[in-house]
């Protein structure tokens, strides 16, 4: 990413101050001259945004701030994205991009199984970053709109965030759980059949596995649900409290 290739002037002044109800970035990058201009483009975009140029500073920025979501570069020294990221992930399910040089598949695969949403290869294209910043956030913030959170007995699932907490507890999901979980709580009270709930006739199979590991983490009595019911024939219900 350089000067001329976010379209705008380093030196320009008088932008456009995003809004206090904006989704706010952390940006990750050893490098000050990308974290500035990642600063200014998205800031013209409508984020606020905070940067961190390094592992150690950005858990200090996580310490006292909430974001939306996440930037970080995996070649950082020290501590690096890939180890930053699968550190996260034990407390936090926050949407994280991950940016590299390295566009091999395996520092791809890489990035993913430590817990990234997302992975885009330097150098990019500015439009592509702030298409897929998009995707992530709205795949994150759900259609239930920012912080709107499910009871389930002594459990809440976070729309939002796409966390599930028994009290204080984090508890862990899957990416195909988060989705899960966020389209029951759409439909919540709604019989869902199993293609409602995935993308193809294929995936379909996989549904009842999925649906016992998600009982296993939101029921009392994994095999007398209370919470994600079996509607016989038919699918599946969320009767939250």
């Amino acid at each position: 990413m350089s000067d001329t290739a976010t379209g705008e002037n380093p030196q320009r002044s008088g932008q456009a101050i995003p809004d206090e109800d904006a989704p706010h970035i952390l940006v990750i990058d050893d490098d000050r001259r990308i974290r500035e201009l990642l600063k200014r483009y998205l800031a013209d975009h409508g984020y606020r945004v905070t940067t961190a140029e390094s592992a150690p500073d950005a858990r200090a920025k996580l310490a006292g701030l909430a974001f939306d979501l996440l930037v970080v570069d995996v070649m950082m020294p020290g501590e690096s994205g890939v180890e930053l990221t699968a550190s996260l992930r034990r407390s936090s399910s926050v949407p994280i991009l991950m940016l590299t040089a390295r566009g091999e598949t395996e520092d791809r695969i890489k990035g993913l199984e430590s817990g990234a949403d997302d992975y885009l290869g330097k150098p990019f294209e500015p439009r592509e970053l702030l298409l897929r910043i998009g995707t992530i956030l709205r795949r994150s913030m759900g259609p239930g709109g920012r912080n709107e959170e499910i009871a389930l007995g002594d459990c809440r699932f976070n729309v939002t965030r796409g966390e599930l907490r028994r009290g204080e507890e984090l508890i862990r999901l899957t990416t195909r759980e988060v989705q899960l979980m966020r389209i029951f709580s759409t439909h919540p009270g709604q019989t869902l059949s199993r293609l409602d709930l995935c993308d193809d006739e294929a995936a379909e199979r996989s549904i009842d596995v999925q649906i016992n590991r998600l009982r296993r983490k939101i029921e009392t009595d994994p095999r007398n649900p209370t919470y994600l019911q079996t509607v016989r024939g038919e699918g599946y219900v969320l009767m939250p409290d």
